[in-house]
């Protein structure tokens, strides 16, 4: 695995950069699933408590994440997305480590995450990183095809 030096920092919803890969990670995710399939209320600027942008060594934006609260606690891993092109590097990795990080630091110590059939890398990375299967939650209780998962920032590493 190549390690790319990056720098992640939280970053406007509406940067341009942001955009761009929240729409990628959107036509991305249209591709796998045939069309927006996406339950519940979609993240917005109003709705998300941190916006993160991870840049590689040249400044280039190659990955993002965000965190939207759920309740006083805990919060939802929402729109990570890493360019194809940065993929196998750590840049996953770092981003999921950041909103960790942005959590403890709100006082959250749980978060919970929502993936599909369909992101089969997706659950194995989760997996890898800690998170466990858990019972599908808010918009996505009803939703058969939602995978949940979720992890207590108390625990140690795997």
């Amino acid at each position: 695995m190549v390690r790319v030096t990056l720098t992640i920092v939280p970053t406007d919803w509406n940067d341009a950069d942001a955009v761009r890969l929240r729409r990628a990670q959107r036509d991305e995710l249209d591709t796998r699933y045939g069309a927006d399939t996406e339950p519940g209320v979609k993240p917005s600027a109003d709705d998300v408590a941190v916006f993160l942008v991870a840049r590689d060594g040249s400044g280039v934006a190659v990955g993002c994440g965000a965190l939207r609260m759920l309740e006083p606690g805990v919060a939802e891993v929402k729109r990570m997305f890493v360019e194809k092109s940065a993929r196998g590097s750590g840049v996953s990795t770092a981003i999921l480590r950041a909103l960790e990080a942005e959590a403890v630091e709100r006082g959250i110590g749980t978060l919970q995450l929502e993936t599909g059939p369909a992101q089969p890398d997706a659950v194995r990375f989760y997996t890898r990183e800690g998170y466990v299967p858990i019972p599908r939650f808010g918009h996505y209780l009803h939703s058969e095809g939602s995978l949940c998962f979720g992890r207590d920032l108390a625990t140690a590493r795997p």
